[in-house]
């Protein structure tokens, strides 16, 4: 195995997931077939877990974007598995992230403005169970967002 190899497909991939095996080939001095190759097997051995679109979600109407931070009542047992099961299903909800600490969970939700946030918090957030403590944090800019690693 010629990790070197694997390092830089993976590198070309980060920057842009459209290149093709013969594109990636191309850049990484090896042929199209042992490029697709190595390609199936990094995704076989999970470490390409797929490839996704990145959504403008602004470009969308959706303007708001909101960090809620919770703390659940952890008297029941099931507390986390039934605030997350509830919490997939509102489709406003682009992110779940558990914590270890004071906070339990963060939400990432998005909006088209504040009128459509305070519905949403009203009529789905404020309804999932087991909530003991809710803080929000506003969005103001997104200042770095990128998923790639120093491979």
């Amino acid at each position: 195995m010629h990790k070197d190899k694997d390092r830089r497909i993976l590198r070309y991939l980060q920057s842009d997931s459209t290149l093709s095996p013969a594109e990636l080939a191309e850049r990484c001095a090896i042929s199209p077939q042992s490029a697709a190759r190595r390609i199936t097997r990094l995704e076989e051995l999970g470490i390409i877990k797929g490839v996704t679109a990145q959504i403008d979600w602004q470009r969308l109407g959706y303007t708001v974007e909101v960090s809620l931070r919770f703390t659940l009542d952890k008297t029941h047992a099931r507390a986390f598995d039934e605030f997350l099961e509830a919490a997939r299903q509102v489709p406003e909800v682009l992110e779940c992230q558990t914590f270890l600490g004071r906070v339990d969970l963060r939400l990432s939700v998005i909006a088209r403005d504040m009128a459509h946030y305070q519905e949403i918090y009203r009529d789905r957030i404020l309804t999932l169970p087991h909530i003991a403590e809710i803080e929000a944090l506003m969005h103001v800019a997104r200042i770095k967002s990128d998923e790639s690693l120093p491979i």
